[in-house]
């Protein structure tokens, strides 16, 4: 699942550097066109990147909210409840040797 979700992650990036390098050849086109001024240019291109890290930043967000939601649907054991389990075990186990120790 975990490799699924990587796969979506980079999936998105790359679609976002695919957009930002569309982006830059069509401000550029429109330069050189005479459309805009390159100042014009270079600040739809911030305007641009911002609102795709702020679209990225949100999306991840989301993203690991939507996990943790699901990992907690699944019931999973944590790695810190699992290693009190385990703890607790050795304990129990500890004190039946010395108590079988005793016995003898």
């Amino acid at each position: 699942m975990i490799e699924a979700i990587k796969k979506t992650l980079l999936a998105g990036v790359g679609a976002a550097i695919i957009t930002k390098e569309k982006a830059e050849v069509l401000l550029k086109d429109l330069v050189d066109k005479g459309k805009v001024s390159a100042d014009e240019a270079k600040e739809l291109a911030s305007k641009i990147a911002e609102e795709g890290r702020k679209e990225f930043d949100t999306s991840s967000k989301e993203l690991t909210e939507r996990v943790k939601a699901l990992v907690e649907k699944a019931d999973y054991a944590r790695r810190s409840e699992v290693k009190a389990l385990e703890q607790r075990v050795r304990q129990l186990e500890e004190r039946l040797a010395a108590e079988a120790t005793k016995a003898d």
